[in-house]
């Protein structure tokens, strides 16, 4: 399996061997973090990872650390801690340039089920890390907003300008998160970067549990030969980001001059694809693989806070940050599709 940073922009990867200090990664055991740690570390960099395992897994550590080797791991260190604890915070930041946070309690469902618990990570958390970055005086903040805070705003393209009424409260805690960027930004000059992503799929996404993600979850779903649930219709719209996209963004915003700080930009690919698109493609995608699943989906009752349609409009990010996706879907599937069988196998096979 390639390391991640070889699936990035040549000349990405160059500025960001050239870069001196070291990265701070939030949530560096989880899907997205983990995923920056393993592009930086292959590109040179120190890297310190911040996490609590509430959602993230010290398996994915595990892998980061085979695929990049001992040397590269040497210039990683990790700190087991906690967001809402502002010490944790302070620790982590000490002595490092650029701070990607992306720690976060992810999930509409979970947040309506239990919103102290997203409000403490997402919100409480967040200013934490602002306030901890801000003292240690580093050079760049960026932090991973989210597409749910669009929410009812009907039009599409989503623009960055143009939101609608949080439709859950895990929307609500990520639009406050932009406010106090925005905020911090206005009273102490301490500007940052959000990036708003969309369906962001892609190695070491965890396909188990109640709060796992579609991709993954239909996956293992299909390779067990169970019934595949559709929230509605099928015709719900996504705009799936595979993870190097995601990646790609947060190093062009960490880079990025300070005319572009102090701004969020949607993280895509700027195409749609409903529910049952991605179904037949996912069908079509194990086939190849050998693997023939012959059920038809089961559709259910829309699930409540989510938004039916979403297509990000990336020009902002194209211009300012120079951003260009990599992988559309269909790419980002046939790059994810082995770590996926893999891991889905490995899980099979563990008592």
């Amino acid at each position: 399996m390639a390391t991640l940073d070889s699936l990035l922009p040549p000349d990405l990867q160059a500025r960001v061997r050239a870069e001196t200090g070291a990265w701070l990664v939030t949530g560096a055991a989880g899907f997205i973090g983990s995923n920056l740690v393993e592009a930086l570390l292959g590109l040179g960099q120190a890297v310190v990872g911040l996490d609590n395992f509430a959602t993230g897994h010290r398996r994915n550590l595990d892998e980061v650390e085979q695929l990049v080797g001992p040397e590269a791991w040497s210039r990683f260190r990790f700190i087991e801690g906690d967001i809402r604890t502002i010490d944790d915070c302070r620790a982590a930041c000490a002595g490092v340039r650029h701070v990607l946070h992306q720690a976060a309690l992810g999930s509409v469902p979970r947040s309506i089920e239990d919103p102290l618990a997203t409000h403490a990570a997402n919100a409480t958390g967040f200013i934490n890390m602002l306030v901890a970055a801000r003292d240690a005086g580093v050079a760049s903040f960026t932090y991973a907003a989210s597409s749910s805070t669009y929410g009812d705003e009907p039009s599409l393209p989503k623009v960055e300008d143009r939101i609608g009424r949080a439709l859950s409260p895990y929307a609500a805690t990520k639009l406050f998160d932009e406010i106090y960027a925005e905020v911090f930004a206005r009273c102490y000059g301490f500007k940052s970067v959000g990036l708003r992503y969309f369906n962001v799929f892609g190695r070491r996404q965890d396909p188990e549990g109640a709060y796992a993600a579609v991709i993954p979850q239909w996956i293992a779903t299909m390779i067990r030969g169970e019934d595949v649930f559709i929230n509605g219709d099928g015709e719900t719209t996504r705009d799936f980001c595979h993870v190097a996209n995601a990646v790609q963004a947060n190093l062009l915003a960490a880079l990025s001059t300070d005319e572009h700080r102090d701004l969020v930009y949607n993280v895509a690919v700027g195409q749609r694809t409903s529910l049952n698109q991605l179904f037949e493609g996912l069908v079509q995608q194990l086939a190849a693989e050998n693997l023939h699943y012959d059920r038809p989906p089961v559709h259910r009752e829309f699930r409540a806070g989510d938004v039916r349609h979403s297509l990000a409009d990336i020009s902002r990010a194209a211009t300012r940050l120079g951003y260009v996706p990599t992988h559309t879907l269909v790419q980002g599937l046939g790059e994810a599709m082995p770590w996926y069988l893999g891991f889905i196998a490995q899980q099979a096979r563990s008592p």
